[in-house]
């Protein structure tokens, strides 16, 4: 585990070789949930990585993991201040050039946002659950998540994968239950997206439906869909096998081109 200072925060980082590297090959960064961090994503950077032949670069954004905790509630353009300030901090410190982007959820949010801004040019975006506007199914799955972690044994399980659970869990409830919030919408990125995308949704995801890959299809120029049965909200923890061979045809793709 390494640290950095990102926006004046400590934030913690970890880089995956691959077993059979190629010297053509981008690296891929991986860009976490709502409640993730480096540890939540457990081996599966590390398996795409021997998979593509790519570097895997993961991090916890400021307040989960072992970064830094939040020491004031969320603005409601925060996933907007990542992609375009944060992140690209990031990849300059990192010295990471033309990567691919691998975002869940949040992440995948952040990833069209910096994709579509054109802040740093990225050789292609593969995004899992994305959201690009609020919808109600996503704000009552909320609200049973945080009746969860005020009865349940949750905060314990996420105390697992963040320093303070507390800062992850609440920085991420508080901003999306804030009225102010439910106007967010990300689809102005969507059009000026020049990289390939692959965007990928269970049909059975519990914080969203097929609206916003629908949006996504519709709006941005190059898009692949993968929508998956029997799986939820986490498509790389449903079907792994599915995502890890559509992540090796996608940098297979991005590499042709």
């Amino acid at each position: 585990m390494n640290f950095l200072q990102l926006q004046h925060h400590r934030i913690e980082y970890a880089r995956f070789p691959s077993a059979k590297a190629r010297p053509d090959a981008p690296p891929i960064v991986f860009l976490h949930e709502g409640l993730g961090s480096v540890a939540l994503w457990r081996d599966f950077p590390q398996q795409i990585a021997d998979a593509t032949g790519c570097e895997a670069v993961v991090y916890s954004r400021h307040g989960y993991g072992k970064s830094d905790a939040l020491r004031e509630d969320r603005a409601v353009n925060y996933l907007h201040s990542e992609a375009l300030h944060v992140l690209p901090e990031l990849l300059d410190k990192l010295k990471l050039k033309m990567p691919i982007l691998f975002g869940h959820s949040d992440g995948g949010s952040i990833a069209l946002i910096h994709a579509g801004s054109g802040v740093r040019p990225i050789s292609g975006a593969i995004v899992l659950a994305p959201h690009v506007m609020v919808e109600e199914i996503s704000l009552t799955g909320i609200r049973k998540t945080r009746e969860s972690y005020l009865t349940t044994d949750l905060k314990q399980k996420l105390a697992r994968y963040h320093d303070n659970p507390d800062s992850a869990f609440w920085g991420w409830c508080n901003i999306w239950l804030h009225p102010e919030f439910r106007t967010w919408n990300i689809e102005e990125y969507l059009p000026s997206i020049a990289c390939p995308i692959l965007a990928v949704q269970g049909e059975g995801d519990e914080y969203g439906t097929m609206e916003h890959l629908d949006r996504i299809a519709a709006q941005a120029p190059s898009v692949e869909l993968l929508k998956l049965a029997n799986c939820g909200h986490s498509p790389h923890r449903d079907q792994p096998a599915a995502i890890l061979q559509a992540t090796v045809n996608f940098v297979h793709r991005c590499l042709s081109l």
